[in-house]
C-alpha cells in the first residue's frame, strides 16, 4: 500500500479542522507567553498558556488595531479567534481575531509577589549596591557552558581587556533545578581566590524559559555574594528578581561584559592621562622642591655669622652717620638758637638799661627838683655833724661840738665856744 504525503497530511489535518464549528470561532483565558512584534508586517505572535500547556498564536494587523492593549509576556488576556493548522510547518495555531485584557496572569503574579516582599525586606535597597572594581583581578562567570551567553561573554572582554583571566562556573539556566545550581555556583565565588566580580545570566528566551532568575533562592544568592554581581538576563526589554538583586543590572550578557571588563583603548587613554599628571605633579614637585632649597639657601646666607656681621656692620655705620647728622644738625640748630636768644638777651638788656636810664634820669630830675641843696643856690646853708646828719635847729647845734656848715660853693667846718655869759655865738 502507497503511502500519503506529509503535505496531503497536513491538508487532511487542516480541513478537518475547519469542519470542527467549535473550533471556527473559540475563545481562549490564558497568559501571553513569548509576545514578539513584527515591526515590518505588523503582525503579532505568541502563545497562550497554563500550567499544564500552551498553543501558538497569530494576529494579524488588521485585527490589532481593535486589540485593547499590546500584550507583554505574564499578562492573563482573552483571545477570540479560530484554529487550523499552517500547512507548511504542520503547526496547529489559534488566529486571533481579537484580544483584552482579563487580569494578571500567574506568573505575573508570582514576580509581582516575591519582588514586593524581597524589597520589604531591604533585598533591592540601593544602599546595599556595592562598587564595581575598575580594573579586576579575575572574573567569575555563572552561565551555561554551552550557551551563547559565554560566547558573547568571552568575545567581548577579549575585544576590551583580554589579560584579566575568567573563571567559568557553568550552570543550568533553564529548566527544573536551574534555581538551585546557580545559587550553589553562587556560593563557590567565596572560595575563588582573587575574584573582584561575578557576571551571572543567560541569552533571550519566553518567560518561562527565565524563570529560574527569578526564584527566590537565586535572589538571596546574589544578595549573599561576598563580590559585586552584574546580573545580564535575557534581552534590554527584560526584567528578573535576580536583577533587582544584583550590584548592577546589564540589560544582556554582552553589556554585562562591557560593564566589567574595561576597554583597553580607555585605559590607555586613562594611563595617559594618569602619566600625563603623575609628570606634570613632579615636575611641579621638582620646581617647588628646587625653590624651596633656594629659599632656604637664601636664608642661610642671610642668617650666616658673616652675614649678620656685615649686616651689624652696615647697620652700625648708617647709624653712626645718621647719629653723626644728626648732632650736627642738633648743633647748628642750637647754635642758631643760642645765637637768636644771645640776640634776643642783648637786645632785651639794651632795652632794659635803656628804660632804666630813663627811669633813672626822671628820678635824678624829680631828686634834684626837690633836693634842698636847691636852696643853697639861693644864699642859704646847710648846718650838718660830723656824721652828716642835719642840725634843724639851735637847740641840737647846742649840743654838738663841731659842726659843719655847707654853703652853695663849699663846705665850713665850724666849732663851737660857750660865751661868759653862757649863751652860745657863733
Amino acid at each position: 500500500m502507497e503511502g500519503i504525503s506529509v503535505s496531503q497530511l497536513n491538508r487532511m489535518i487542516s480541513e478537518h479542522l475547519r469542519r470542527e464549528p467549535r473550533l471556527r470561532n473559540v475563545t481562549v483565558t490564558a497568559e501571553v507567553s513569548g509576545f514578539k512584534h513584527h515591526i515590518a508586517s505588523g503582525h503579532w505572535y505568541f502563545s497562550l498558556k497554563d500550567e499544564e500547556a500552551a498553543i501558538s498564536c497569530v494576529m494579524f494587523r488588521q485585527n490589532t488595531f481593535h486589540a485593547s492593549l499590546l500584550p507583554k509576556n505574564g499578562d492573563l488576556v482573552t483571545v477570540t479567534g479560530y484554529v487550523e493548522m499552517f500547512t507548511r510547518d504542520g503547526k496547529v495555531q489559534l488566529y486571533a481575531m481579537s484580544l483584552k485584557a482579563a487580569g494578571a496572569g500567574s506568573l505575573h503574579e508570582r514576580f509581582e509577589a516575591l519582588k514586593q516582599k524581597l524589597q520589604e525586606e531591604g533585598l533591592f535597597d540601593p544602599a546595599r549596591k556595592r562598587v564595581l572594581p575598575q580594573i579586576p583581578r579575575k572574573v567569575a562567570v555563572i552561565t551555561s557552558a554551552s550557551g551563547a551567553a559565554l560566547h558573547d561573554i568571552l568575545n567581548v572582554s577579549g575585544m576590551r581587556c583580554p589579560w584579566i583571566p575568567i573563571v567559568v562556573i557553568p550552570s543550568a539556566v533553564q529548566g527544573a533545578g536551574a534555581a538551585e545550581e546557580l545559587a550553589s555556583a553562587l556560593g563557590k565565588v567565596g572560595s575563588l581566590p582573587e575574584v573582584d566580580a561575578v557576571i551571572i545570566g543567560r541569552g533571550g528566551g519566553s518567560q518561562e524559559d527565565l524563570w529560574c532568575f527569578n526564584e527566590e533562592i537565586v535572589a538571596r544568592a546574589v544578595a549573599a555574594c561576598p563580590v559585586p554581581v552584574v546580573s545580564g538576563v535575557g534581552h534590554e526589554t527584560d526584567s528578573s528578581i535576580c536583577d533587582f538583586a544584583a550590584d548592577v543590572r546589564a540589560s544582556t550578557p554582552s553589556n554585562a561584559a562591557e560593564i566589567v571588563f574595561p576597554d583597553r583603548t580607555e585605559l590607555r587613554g586613562r594611563t595617559h592621562l594618569l602619566r600625563t599628571g603623575l609628570n606634570r605633579a613632579v615636575e611641579e614637585q621638582m620646581y617647588r622642591s628646587r625653590l624651596a632649597v633656594h629659599e632656604s639657601r637664601e636664608r642661610l646666607r642671610r642668617l650666616s655669622p658673616q652675614q649678620m656681621l656685615h649686616h651689624l656692620s652696615d647697620r652700625t655705620l648708617q647709624q653712626r652717620h645718621r647719629l653723626e647728622q644728626s648732632m650736627t644738625t642738633g648743633l647748628e640748630r642750637k647754635g642758631m638758637e643760642l645765637i637768636q636768644i644771645r640776640t634776643r638777651m642783648a637786645y632785651g638788656m639794651e632795652r632794659r638799661i635803656r628804660e632804666k636810664e630813663l627811669s633813672v634820669t626822671g628820678l635824678s630830675a624829680k631828686l634834684s627838683a626837690i633836693s634842698p641843696l636847691r636852696v643853697l643856690d639861693r644864699g642859704y646853708a646847710l648846718v650838718t655833724d660830723g656824721e652828716g646828719h642835719v642840725i634843724p635847729d639851735s637847740a641840737e647845734a647846742n649840743t654838738r661840738e663841731s659842726m659843719k656848715i655847707r654853703f652853695r660853693d663849699g663846705e665850713v667846718a665850724v666849732r663851737r665856744e660857750e660865751a661868759s655869759y653862757g649863751a652860745a655865738d657863733l
